[in-house]
């Protein structure tokens, strides 16, 4: 029977190492691209709108801000290529960060596995893996393809089931 002490120290552990993994991720590899270093969200006038590649939308109201616009318009720079180049960057980065929390969230899940003696310390380890598994392909699975989507999620069933059935054989000696 699980006692309700342990269940909540499972539960801490499974939130706290999911904020560690996400949180030293972020600090030590760096955040995502900010969409405003790409696209810049005003441009004075339709002239300096255009000149920027931009497309001038009339109006009285930024849309993204939603606050007055003086001169009667705003610029949406996501006309041209900017966009492009944002989303390229935001790819390039949660490449790398999935690179990082894929296996980062298996070896916290292996390493909750291993302890046998304390099974809330294992089991809140084990979700906060996943979690951070969750983390990082979460992010990146929008630019992946189907044969690598497929090919992943096989690799990572089979590293589990394994590592289920070892773990399991290796207790009931």
């Amino acid at each position: 029977m699980v006692s309700i002490k342990n269940l909540i120290f499972g539960v801490a552990i499974f939130l706290l190492t999911l904020f560690v993994g996400i949180y030293g991720i972020n600090t030590f590899y760096s955040k995502g691209p900010d969409y405003k270093d790409f696209c810049p969200m005003y441009l004075g006038n339709q002239t300096s709108c255009a000149e920027s590649g931009g497309n001038w939308i009339p109006g009285s109201t930024d849309v993204v801000s939603g606050k007055p616009i003086p001169v009667g318009g705003y610029c949406d720079y996501d006309y041209t290529s900017c966009q492009k180049k944002f989303d390229s960057a935001d790819e390039k980065y949660w490449k790398t960060t999935f690179l990082i929390a894929l296996p980062l969230g298996i070896l916290v899940i292996g390493i909750g596995a291993l302890l046998f003696g304390l099974e809330f310390v294992g089991a809140g380890l084990m979700a906060g893996g996943l979690g951070i598994m969750i983390y990082g392909v979460g992010g990146f699975w929008r630019f992946a393809q189907d044969w690598l989507k497929f090919s992943l999620s096989l690799i990572g069933l089979i590293i589990l089931i394994w590592l289920g059935y070892w773990l399991n054989k290796k207790v009931r000696r």
